[in-house]
């Protein structure tokens, strides 16, 4: 596959097999990570990668736009039907892209918008401190009422929302294991004159695969996400209206020329793909047992006595308090499970005592486990794995749990193809 480019460029040959290598022999649990199907990586090489396509399908700025216009055109109409909006655009680079288009497309600068604080949960682009957002828009934080459950404070969020009358009341989350009442937050939004909208990242193959609630079901007006982690299609973007065309056209200048020049109509190809595989059923067989491996894990450390945040799972991921559960910090979990073959991300737990690059959590999922064939049994193995690693933490416990990944990774390849 890789022919020219070990030929012309060894050095980058070195650390794309090697990437290859590392994601065969080990076991992907990071939420936000997944792997493509063989056609998604082709789209991703096209020669579509060569060509210029600012504007939309049918408005384009440069000629020579037959076929940039049929692949952006299916990427739209799948996405489409895959969430139940009237409106889409697969244009952002990326999910941070996307919501930084979508609060452009929505405010004026000062303007305030209600998110989840981000030790509950939250997303850095959902207002916090440090990023550029917060010096153009009021971001005010909502968070959960009991952390060992999970529950949000709908009671206060109301409140603040009455409060500090917010243009956007934003729901979604980077590292929260459960499901939020929709219904609230369109009812709160529709009391304070407020957009309705959610960052559904992680959970937008979820949604398509019919293993979790869809927000527009219950009203929302606007959801933003990725196109890569759950639902399994290139790194990307993508922004989805329900019904109104006004907010379409709004979110469609925003993104071009507002935020975005040329589009990269080889990613949007690949988001095609990936949305043609998402509509298949096997899709929905995918996605319920996405959920299914994660709560089997869950069961293992609740078993174990270990401290999840609000207690398990209802979707992809855990977050579980490593230092509580373990006497280590979530960094140095990480670090151990790598050396293991087993890789997670270190994550802040709420109220978390320790500092960001170093914090009490780690976060994991079953997305990319979930596409190599794992069922409940091997996630619940996988678990306890862990478990012995982090307990333990000797180097022949290290080795030993290496061993049963490389065997486990071997007996489930990562498949070309999700037909």
């Amino acid at each position: 596959m890789y022919d020219f480019l070990e030929r012309e460029d060894a050095e980058v040959y070195a650390a794309v097999a090697g990437e290859e290598r590392r994601e065969a022999e080990g076991l992907e649990l990071i939420p936000s990570e997944n792997y493509v199907s063989r056609a998604v990586r082709e789209a991703m090489a096209s020669a579509l990668t060569n060509k210029y396509a600012e504007g939309y399908p049918g408005k384009r700025y440069y000629g020579g736009q037959a076929f940039t216009d049929a692949a952006e055109t299916l990427a739209i109409e799948r996405a489409k039907k895959l969430f139940g909006a009237q409106f889409a655009n697969v244009q952002p680079l990326g999910g941070a892209n996307a919501n930084i288009a979508m609060y452009f497309a929505l405010l004026e600068p000062g303007d305030t918008v209600l998110g989840m604080e981000l030790s509950h949960g939250g997303h850095l682009t959902h207002g916090h401190p440090v990023t550029y957002l917060t010096k153009i828009f009021n971001f005010v934080r909502y968070g959960m009422k009991n952390i060992e459950t999970g529950e949000i404070d709908y009671d206060e969020m109301r409140r603040v929302a009455k409060e500090v009358k917010p243009k956007i009341v934003l729901a979604g989350f980077s590292a929260y294991p459960r499901e939020l009442d929709y219904a609230k937050f369109v009812e709160i939004a529709r009391e304070v004159g407020a957009l309705a909208v959610m960052d559904v990242a992680h959970i937008a193959g979820l949604i398509a695969g019919g293993a979790a609630k869809n927000p527009f079901d219950a009203g929302f007006d606007i959801l933003t996400t990725t196109t890569h982690k759950t639902l399994r299609g290139p790194r990307g973007g993508m922004i989805l209206t329900r019904e109104s065309e006004e907010l379409a056209k709004k979110i469609d200048k925003s993104i071009f020329p507002g935020l975005q020049g040329g589009p990269h109509m080889n990613n949007i190809a690949a988001k095609a793909v990936a949305f043609g595989e998402a509509l298949r059923p096997s899709f929905t067989t995918y996605a319920a047992q996405v959920v299914k491996n994660a709560q089997a894990m869950a069961e293992v450390f609740a078993a174990h006595g270990a401290r999840m945040i609000t207690g398990g799972t209802s979707n992809h991921l855990i977050l579980l308090d490593a230092q509580t559960s373990f006497g280590i910090s979530g960094g140095e979990a990480e670090t151990l499970l790598d050396r293991a073959g087993i890789t997670l991300n270190k994550n802040a737990i709420p109220d978390d005592p320790r500092k960001p690059m170093d914090p009490s959590g780690i976060r994991f999922g079953t997305p990319a486990l979930t596409t190599r064939g794992f069922g409940e049994a091997e996630s619940a193995q996988v678990a306890a794995l862990m478990i012995d690693v982090l307990t333990k933490r000797d180097g022949a416990t290290v080795a030993a749990a290496s061993k049963t990944v490389r065997s486990l990774a071997d007996a489930h390849p990562i498949p070309e193809s999700f037909a």
